[in-house]
């Protein structure tokens, strides 16, 4: 496995107890109401999250509509197992890794991931993977992170040194060009001063 990967694996396996009500789950806590307005705004019935984490998203995915067909997969065998405690059986959890999915192809109308984009260390390989797995005229929706330049070199030059297997902060521009070699309509949004989202159709 990949250093990244086996860093990401770790330090999640480490926060998972803790993960929904600390620091370390802030970002991603802070996205879920951006993310669940979008997602609200896109007929779908089946939904892939990528990076999973504790499952969170489909929990607050369900008290909307539970009738949604969601699969979750994530590196942290921690984090899979704090999801399967909150989520009911209907929900298909899976240890794996995003650059290659165990879906076939065209399984699923939305793939999404919330604040765990920047830890891939190949991410357009997931970018293909995502692709692949999703329907013809299906989405992919990303929050992430998101800091202006000077934040945004400051905290790439930090991020070689994680522990935490975080790979890179992507600009703006950097985003729009990934999505674009392999989606259309792609469109990318600021949130606040730390976060963008970002989305593209297949």
């Amino acid at each position: 496995m990949n250093t990244k990967k086996e860093k990401s694996k770790a330090a999640f396996d480490q926060q998972a107890a803790t993960y929904d009500h600390d620091f370390k789950g802030s970002h991603a806590r802070a996205l879920y109401p951006v993310m669940l307005k979008k997602l609200s705004q896109i007929p779908f019935q089946s939904a892939l999250d990528l990076g999973c984490g504790t499952g969170e998203m489909m929990k607050l995915i369900l008290q909307a509509d539970s009738h949604k067909e969601l699969y979750g997969i994530d590196l942290s065998e921690k984090m899979l197992a704090v999801a399967r405690s909150k989520l009911p059986d209907q929900v298909k959890l899976l240890s794996g890794d995003s650059e290659s999915l165990p879906f076939p192809d065209h399984s699923f109308d939305v793939v999404y991931c919330n604040d765990s984009f920047h830890h891939y260390p190949a991410p357009q390989n997931v970018l293909r993977e995502v692709r692949r797995v999703l329907k013809p005229g299906g989405t992919f929706l990303i929050g992430d992170c998101w800091q202006p330049f000077i934040g945004r070199v400051i905290m790439n030059a930090f991020m070689r040194y994680s522990k935490e297997g975080d790979v890179k902060i992507y600009s703006k521009a950097e985003m729009i060009s990934m999505l674009s070699e392999c989606f259309r309509e792609v469109s990318w949004e600021r949130i606040g001063n730390t976060a963008c989202i970002a989305m593209g159709i297949k």
